[in-house]
């Protein structure tokens, strides 16, 4: 399992946007080789945030997750508040308050910074994956929904 098997799989979802930042392009160099996966109808980029992203990279400011490993990645999901829960155990308000190991491999853990808006993250997903692309589909949806209700 690698990061291009789950963009692989975004790329089914319908209107979906992935960027995937390289040198020469304009996008800062902390994001070359991640990937940011947007509900985007009009193949533009929108004003909202992507519904997942896969980094490549520890990013300065965020507690490390060992990245730095050959291969390692880790996929960032904004999960449904339902589905959050099921997966954590307890509601994005609540979760920061405990202890979860970013280091792990292949284990639901809330963002070490944007868990408390609900994105979960996993590193290096193997037995998760089935999780992780049922996930995708469910932030996929929800992304779809706030965009239909922000146009209608």
């Amino acid at each position: 399992m690698n990061m291009d098997d789950l963009i692989d799989h975004a790329k089914t979802l319908d209107a979906v946007l992935i960027l995937r930042p390289r040198p020469g392009d304009g996008s800062p160099e902390v994001s070359w080789g991640d990937a940011f996966i947007y509900y985007a109808p009009d193949g533009v980029i929108p004003a909202t945030q992507p519904f997942a992203t896969i980094v490549t990279k520890d990013y300065p400011d965020e507690p490390a997750s060992g990245l730095d490993q050959p291969g390692a990645f880790r996929l960032n999901i904004a999960a449904p508040k339902a589905e959050f829960a099921r997966v954590i155990g307890s509601s994005p308000r609540d979760v920061m308050s405990a202890d979860h190991d970013a280091h792990a491999r292949d284990t639901w853990f809330p963002h070490p910074v944007y868990g408390a808006a609900g994105w979960l993250s996993v590193v290096n997903p193997a037995t998760r994956l089935p999780e992780a692309l049922s996930l995708l589909d469910a932030a996929h949806q929800a992304a779809r929904d706030r965009h239909r209700r922000r146009t209608a």
